[in-house]
């Protein structure tokens, strides 16, 4: 369940409003991010690179850059030991081009993300060592290489760790360790990515500020999603206005091919365009073609390798696409809709987009994913995305030993590799590791929206408090009572909604994307909308747009409300009423999962206590016949909602003769599977595994095939009955009969009836 809260904030003092030139809107902004003293707010609009903290506090630095110094000065090979991803890259590239101003003899590697995985790798630092570098220095990574550093160093190579992942108990005995996290140090900001860190050395390296180097510690920062408060307000903020003007032949290549203008690209612009283009080459290619982009001088070269970088980026696009679609066929062909977890694989699927699929997937069915692949040496990896509320990290770790070959995470992903015998094993444990998501979950938002403000010259007094990113979201507007009015649907599978907020004088355009669910049925049951601001350009009009970012609904305020609302063909739950009603147990786990509900307020019906009157109360799911469904009207309502939304029907439809036929000879001729193996055995009968079960629960009642050592057998010589000899065929006849009566029946009709039932008592 997802708690709306207003933030709250110390007030400005007229002064500061008055001397920084503010308006109400962000004035408010800044008092709600605490940025409310003269010593804060003068931070934020004019602190630059020269404000910057002394390199020399953060751990191991003055150590670092004296070694690397006498390296450039005794001619060592320095080879960068980097990160496929944008911020690996573009900490590389940092070191690399403040290194080769100082003359030094200076090489990197980005580890292959499909030959030597993440982080410190031994054949790499082998291969490192054995072509004569004297100088290991990483970037973004390191501080778990225990082993890879250990090795360096019998082989006379010394290895400067810079890193800023978390710090384990087992450091590496390098030469030194210099980590903006580090514990004791006296550095004062904590959260730098890869590329901030190796900024900091280049700093003290140069004995300068080093602004030119700040529009790749501002991708890396972005791309990372790491602080953009604090120092990684210089970072962002500087880091733009250089990219902005950048001469960099790769970046400006890139930002070409982005359809970015200059002049205009903003921390948005890095977070979906930029960044991913980087990320594309170490999913699909080797990440040093990145790197190269960013170091190369020519302007030729650099165009024609942003060239195969945007290539690479649309073929992710359609990986991505693909291996998603696949996902969610298996979900259906395999019955896993009522699972809580999911655990997918297909030894097709293109590592490199597993995931970005595994956030797909887990956001559109809102259950914890892990999408499994396997590498050309019979490995299986995989990469898991959890949902709000369930530690991923926390549930797998424990099995780690038992069916991992490697394993890590944070909190909602993780990244592993195992055997393909122990895919059934994960999908059991994980399954058995969670138990729904009942958890609050609180989201902030800043103010009401401003309707009377509402011009193009508001996203700029609102981009005063930006850039925005982590420790400094993305202001949100509540919108109470929203008038909706020109609804319409777009995209090519008109799943986006645009709507036209009214309120008071002033009017919004307002976009939700991948909100199909909101149909003009439900429009009228919003009783706040929560959303982001921004411009919107069209044949070089340029509007205020609202992005929809939640909603909480309400009952609509009618003079007469409706005794008994039928929303049947609504298939998003808005969790305002008082109470859900359910016919059957089984389903109580899916309605808080599948529709976010709170346990408290769903109740069997059958356990529902008349005497409480004047609830709100919705039917959630379908009754087995009509006597339940008249129980249920026996009690008093303040008002009813009809949805009818689950069963515990094994099919939607009866299979035909032909299905049963073509199950039974699979039998016969395949004798000895599992009930599990025939999940596998689907797309060969063309029909989904729910459909087998029933089948086959059928044929076992009519003796046509039996269980043997819990494997599945057809009989021999079996006496010839119709399906209608079967007791469970009939009964779930029976039930999908009247189900189907209940979900299709006219509304005027059912109305009618509801309202008579309940009038009876």
């Amino acid at each position: 369940m997802i708690d709306w809260k207003q933030r709250t904030g110390e007030e400005l003092a007229p002064e500061l409003v008055e001397k920084y030139q503010l308006g109400n809107t962000e004035a408010k902004l800044f008092s709600l991010r605490g940025i409310n003293t003269d010593e804060k707010l003068n931070f934020w609009f004019n602190a630059t690179e020269e404000d910057l903290a002394d390199p020399s506090l953060m751990h191991d630095l003055d150590k670092a850059v004296a070694r690397i110094n006498d390296a450039i000065d005794n001619g060592e090979k320095i080879t960068i030991y980097g990160d496929y991803d944008a911020d690996g890259i573009t900490a590389t590239s940092i070191m690399m081009e403040t290194l080769a101003i100082l003359g030094a003899d200076v090489h990197f590697f980005i580890p292959n993300r499909f030959r030597d995985g993440y982080g410190p790798n031994m054949a790499a630092y082998e291969k490192i060592v054995a072509d004569g570098t004297n100088l290991i220095i990483t970037v973004d990574n390191g501080i778990t290489g225990v082993e890879e550093v250990a090795y360096a160093k019998s082989h006379g190579v010394d290895t400067i760790i810079t890193d800023h992942h978390k710090i384990q108990e087992d450091v590496p005995d390098s030469y030194a360790i210099v980590h903006c996290n580090f514990p004791g140090q006296d550095y004062p900001f904590d959260d730098y990515c890869g590329a901030g860190v190796a900024y900091t050395i280049c700093r003290q390296l140069m004995q300068d500020p080093m602004p030119e180097l700040l529009d790749l510690a501002m991708i890396g920062t972005i791309g990372d999603m790491v602080k953009v408060s604090g120092e990684g307000h210089i970072i962002v903020k500087r880091g733009l206005q250089q990219l902005n003007q950048t001469e960099r032949p790769g970046l400006r290549a890139l930002i070409k091919n982005s359809g970015l203008n200059f002049g205009q690209i903003n921390e948005t612009d890095i977070g979906f365009n930029i960044a991913p283009r980087l990320n594309a080459v170490g999913r699909l290619a080797d990440a040093s073609l990145a790197v190269e982009l960013l170091l190369s001088e020519d302007e030729e070269e650099a165009q024609e390798i942003a060239d195969r970088v945007e290539k690479l980026n649309d073929e992710r696009k359609e990986l991505t696409v693909e291996v998603y679609q696949n996902c969610l066929e298996q979900i259906k062909a395999k019955g896993w809709q009522s699972k809580g977890t999911l655990v997918i694989y297909n030894p097709e699927f293109h590592e490199g987009v597993l995931g970005l699929v595994a956030n797909k997937v887990a956001e559109q069915v809102h259950k914890p994913t892990i999408v499994l692949t396997k590498n050309d040496d019979g490995i299986v990896k995989g990469s898991g995305r959890s949902i709000a509320g369930f530690n991923l990290f926390d549930a797998l770790d424990p099995l780690k030993k038992d069916l991992f070959l490697k394993f890590g995470g944070h909190d909602f992903a993780c990244g592993l590799s195992m055997e393909e015998s122990k895919i059934e094993a994960l999908r059991k444990a994980l399954e058995d590791s969670y138990h729904g998501v009942h958890e609050q979950i609180v989201k902030p938002y800043d103010m009401e929206l401003p309707f009377e403000e509402l011009t193009i010259d508001l996203i700029d007094k609102i981009n005063q408090v930006g850039p925005f990113g982590t420790d400094n979201p993305q202001p949100i507007f509540c919108i109470s009572q929203p008038q909706i009015s020109g609804c319409f649907y777009m995209g090519k599978e008109k799943n986006h909604i645009k709507v036209t907020v009214t309120k008071g004088n002033g009017k919004l355009e307002v976009v939700g994307f991948n909100k199909k669910y909101l149909t003009k049925v439900l429009l009228p049951y919003i009783d706040q909308m929560f959303i982001q601001l921004g411009k919107n350009t069209f044949r070089n009009q340029v509007k205020l747009q609202g992005i929809m970012e939640g909603m909480i609904f309400a009952a609509p305020k009618l003079a007469v409300p409706a005794p008994v609302v039928d929303l049947r063909q609504e298939k998003y739950v808005m969790g305002f009423a008082d109470r859900y009603m359910l016919f059957d147990k089984k389903n109580k786990f899916a309605a808080m999962n599948n529709f976010d509900l709170d346990e408290t307020k769903i109740t069997l019906a059958s356990e529902y206590d008349e005497d409480e009157d004047g609830e709100v109360v919705v039917l959630l799911d379908a009754p087995h016949n009509q006597n339940e469904l008249d129980f249920a009207l026996s009690n008093n309502f303040e008002q009813l909602y009809l949805r009818f939304l689950m069963d515990q029907l094994p099919v939607k439809n009866i299979p035909d003769n032909n299905a049963f036929e073509s199950v039974l000879r699979y039998v016969y001729s395949h004798p000895g599977l599992s009930a599990e193996d025939y999940r596998q055995v689907g797309p060969f009968l063309n029909l989904d595994y729910n459909s087998i079960l029933f089948i086959l629960r059928v044929l076992f009642e009519l003796n046509f095939v039996e269980m043997k050592q819990g494997k599945i057998v057809g009989v021999k010589n079996p006496a010839k009955v119709p399906l209608t000899a079967s007791k469970y065929y009939n009964g779930i006849s029976s039930q999908l009969s009247f189900i189907k009566q209940l979900r299709q029946m006219p509304s005027s009709q059912l109305l009618m009836y509801v309202n008579k039932q309940l009038k009876q008592h």
